[in-house]
């Protein structure tokens, strides 16, 4: 297959480069270019945060995968032009070329914030945020997430809910990572209760599998990408601590911690079984 591949730079870009290369021609949309390329990826330069052309990206392709954010995803107001150009405008720019290229399926990254917090673990199906109160980062995913499902009459669509994925090389300032150097640094981890919230993260590994195996895909979907366990907050940070044989420190506040997890059985039925558990890929997070 011909596949673009957007957000390629980043932690789940890259594993899907290396993965799709070996069984695809893969053109690979970054921002600027990398250091070491991956042997048999067609790197072009996009930058999604300026006005989009893609007269130079391919006539025709058969998938797109949808992966860019704007780095800056947490810095609104100040850069909410960056984030409407990267999580929503490109989704915009990206239809409407995957339409004149004659794609077979385009697969969109989202997130599983959109649902809020429960007690309950989210499927598919469960009632979304209100707009209002989604903020703004959430509110862009949501954004696109319409834009996507409204070419289902045009091509196949996918979105993909992503919950709390973690790997090497990571931002510092995601959830998983930023946990491990709390712990590293004898820094305080808030937890709302006792344990706080609970999560099921997911291996990036396991999420490019799962992301893969979409493109065999035979109908339009939206899939929750979540881990093999549901663990709180406490459990993870006292995992990271027995790793670095440090005590982790806790603050706690007042109110009763709504969890964030996935239900991931239709990944585990249709496209691929979460595997690898966070207390045996704690290395990947140093």
């Amino acid at each position: 297959m011909n596949i673009i591949l957007t957000g390629a730079n980043g932690l789940l870009g890259k594993v899907l480069q290396t993965s799709l290369v070996r069984e695809h021609q893969v053109f690979a949309l970054v921002r600027q270019s990398l250091k070491v390329p991956i042997p048999g990826i067609h790197y072009i330069i996009t930058d999604f945060s300026q006005q989009f052309s893609y007269s130079h990206l391919p006539k025709q392709v058969d998938a797109i995968i949808h992966l860019a954010q704007s780095t800056y995803f947490r810095e609104f107001p100040d850069k909410a032009l960056d984030i409407f150009n990267v999580n929503i405008a490109s989704t915009a720019y990206l239809l409407n070329y995957a339409r004149q290229a004659n794609i077979r399926i385009f697969i969109y990254a989202s997130s599983g914030g959109v649902y809020g917090n429960s007690h309950q673990p989210f499927h598919e199906n469960s009632p979304i945020v209100p707009p209002g109160k989604l903020g703004y980062y959430l509110g862009s995913k949501l954004c696109s997430e319409v834009l996507v499902q409204s070419y289902a009459a045009f091509f196949q669509v996918i979105v993909l809910r992503f919950f709390f994925m973690y790997g090497p090389g990571q931002r510092r300032s995601m959830l998983i990572p930023r946990l491990m150097d709390s712990v590293k640094y004898h820094r305080p981890i808030t937890l709302q209760g006792v344990n706080g919230i609970r999560i099921n993260p997911i291996h990036v590994l396991d999420a490019a599998a799962a992301a893969i195996a979409t493109l065999n895909s035979s109908e339009s979907a939206t899939f929750n990408i979540a881990g093999p366990e549901v663990l709180s907050l406490r459990q993870i940070a006292e995992t990271m601590g027995n790793y670095l044989n440090i005590e982790p420190q806790f603050q706690t506040i007042s109110g009763e911690p709504r969890d964030l997890i996935g239900d991931n059985t239709a990944m585990c039925e249709k496209l691929q079984k979460p595997t690898r558990q966070i207390k045996n890929y704690l290395n990947d997070i140093i």
